[in-house]
């Protein structure tokens, strides 16, 4: 055909109502199993692709889930750690023939604005929330609602929320641990946004080592970008005394510090070890290469999005639920070594 075949030219051609071919596109009961199959092969033939929009008015079902993210569209483009994540929410939802819908926003209130939106108008069945905040005013408004909602981060046991997580405490632990042992005694770091629960939790796990004897630990928060990271390094690296070590909380701000510490002519490790929380391909490119955090970012966004899709079937009032998955693990690399006194 010249154009979009119809639920009316699939009835022509079966000889049946409209109403039939409904129920055989949808999976409903009124058709016999024989009228059924025919109904599937003559679409299938004439390459009908449903409606999705009506099909959710008849089925209740946007057969999509949402995402809205605080973040500039330049710094989601750059960074890998939402692209890997968002590539293992797309292999759990595809496999069920649900689609994703993506929206920036520059605010909470507009954030809560969009998922108002969403449910109001049945644009999705449920949603992925990012970027935890140390109070988050999202998590009332949304269990609030009624709209199945999977935290990406937590525990959040206490706040309603179903959430996977990974323990944030434990990989700075073996880190500090890891320097220590290597002779550092002076470090920084680059850290991300200050409200964000992630955050806080790597900057209150530096408490959790009291037997090391660090002469000076400095946190310094930052927006993720390059040119953030790189002003934070030129500072902390052109003031006495230096850092023997930086740790950045992504790969992007890492690579950034590296080429500072280049710029001023620093050996790295033999003067200074730098150390990246992500560890994506940017890491192994450069030189040195980047000691890195690894964990499996995909997995991470599959397993929520498993989560979700499971409480979008389930009844209204379903326990909540709390996934920890593995920790990230650290993996060392040519940009640390023992420190240079």
């Amino acid at each position: 055909m010249s154009r979009r075949p119809t639920i009316a030219d699939i009835a022509r051609a079966a000889g049946v109502s409209k109403g039939a071919v409904s129920y055989a596109l949808n999976g409903r009961p009124g058709v016999s199993e024989a009228t059924r199959e025919r109904i599937l092969a003559i679409a299938a033939e004439m390459g009908f692709v449903p409606n999705r929009a009506a099909r959710s008015l008849s089925v209740a079902s946007a057969q999509a889930v949402g995402i809205a993210l605080r973040r500039s569209a330049r710094t989601l483009g750059i960074e890998p750690f939402y692209m890997e994540l968002i590539s293992g929410i797309e292999a759990a939802l595809s496999a069920e023939s649900y689609g994703l819908t993506l929206q920036i926003v520059s605010s909470s209130e507009e954030e809560l604005e969009v998922y108002r939106r969403w449910w109001a108008e049945r644009r999705v069945d449920g949603v992925l929330l990012c970027d935890l905040r140390i109070r988050d005013e999202r998590m009332p408004e949304l269990t609030g609602m009624g709209m199945p909602t999977v935290a990406i981060g937590g525990p959040l046991e206490r706040e309603g929320v179903s959430a996977v997580w990974h323990d944030e405490v434990e990989p700075v632990v073996e880190l500090l641990r890891y320097l220590h042992a290597l002779g550092h005694r002076r470090l920084v770091r680059v850290a991300g946004l200050s409200g964000l629960l992630h955050t806080a939790t790597r900057n209150g796990a530096f408490a959790e080592v009291p037997d090391l004897d660090f002469e000076k630990v400095t946190i310094y928060p930052s927006d993720y970008t390059g040119e953030e990271a790189a002003r934070l390094t030129r500072k902390v690296l052109t003031t006495r005394p230096r850092p023997t070590a930086i740790l950045y909380d992504n790969d992007i701000m890492a690579v950034a510090g590296l080429g500072v510490a280049h710029e001023l002519g620093l050996d790295v490790p033999g003067e200074l070890s730098m150390v990246s929380w992500e560890d994506t391909p940017l890491c192994r490119l450069t030189h040195p290469s980047l000691t890195a955090f690894s964990r499996d970012i995909p997995g991470y966004g599959k397993r929520a999005a498993e989560m979700l899709l499971s409480l979008m079937g389930e009844a209204e009032g379903a326990p909540v639920r709390s996934e920890q998955i593995p920790s990230a693990r650290l993996i060392p690399r040519g940009s640390t070594g023992p420190a240079s006194h």
